[in-house]
């Protein structure tokens, strides 16, 4: 039996540094077969130059600016029916999507699966300021864009990520999917391993703060009267 595509969507911006490794990552995959739908928001480095050396990679120069714009783009341009997600600057462990996927084969109730994550700091670089040291020694389930693999049908009922926030646009789609008590998966053991350095931490600002205080009122307003049944199961 021919296995489904799944199509895994990456957005980069001036990624150079660390986009060969993500690539390898997802290209060692157990699973097959697999796209990488790789959305480049104008990167001025060698971004573009390394995704063309991969046959797997389907390269899109973004015409906007923006993370949830580029998700968005590389949802649309997805040929899988099941789509994942993964950052320029982390990595995958091999099992990853056929872990997911099994999962999800063997639950056709459930709309997407989550995992775990594990940080680890760049080597040669300090904690960045803001970053909790403790997470270099968690294992944690993570509700981000790198754990997860859905289903294409759900970005229909949930809808696509929304173009007006500039940062947390994750954290407003699993809060609209959780709301909507979309049905999904735990799988607990760590399929993601997120790389900390000097350029990807950005929760700690007074803008993006704000932003995710939108999201959380956005959330209760949606929940007001209704109860929060989870509709999720772990393995």
């Amino acid at each position: 039996m021919t296995q489904p595509l799944v199509s895994v969507v990456m957005a980069v911006r001036n990624g150079e540094r660390f986009l060969r490794a993500a690539i390898e990552s997802v290209l060692a995959q157990q699973w097959q077969p697999l796209e990488i739908v790789l959305v480049d928001g104008h990167s001025t480095d060698r971004t573009a130059e390394i995704a063309r050396e991969y046959s797997a990679v389907r390269y899109i120069a973004q015409n906007d600016r923006g993370v949830a714009e580029a998700y968005n783009v590389g949802i649309a341009a997805a040929e899988g029916e099941f789509i994942a997600f993964l950052s320029h600057d982390d990595l995958w462990t091999p099992d990853k999507l056929s872990s997911q996927m099994a999962y999800l084969i063997d639950h056709p109730e459930a709309r997407y699966v989550v995992g775990q994550v594990k940080f680890f700091l760049e080597p040669g670089y300090a904690i960045p300021p803001g970053f909790r040291p403790q997470l270099l020694e968690a294992e944690l389930v993570a509700y981000i864009m790198e754990t997860l693999l859905a289903r294409r049908s759900v970005f229909a009922r949930v809808g696509s990520f929304d173009q007006q926030l500039t940062s947390g646009e994750d954290v407003d789609w699993f809060s609209r999917a959780k709301d909507q008590k979309v049905v999904h998966g735990i799988i607990e053991r760590v399929l993601v391993h997120k790389r900390v350095h000097d350029a990807n931490v950005s929760l700690t600002d007074s803008a993006t703060n704000q932003i995710l205080l939108k999201v959380l009122r956005q959330s209760i307003a949606r929940k007001r009267g209704a109860g929060e049944n989870s509709h999720e199961t772990r393995i």
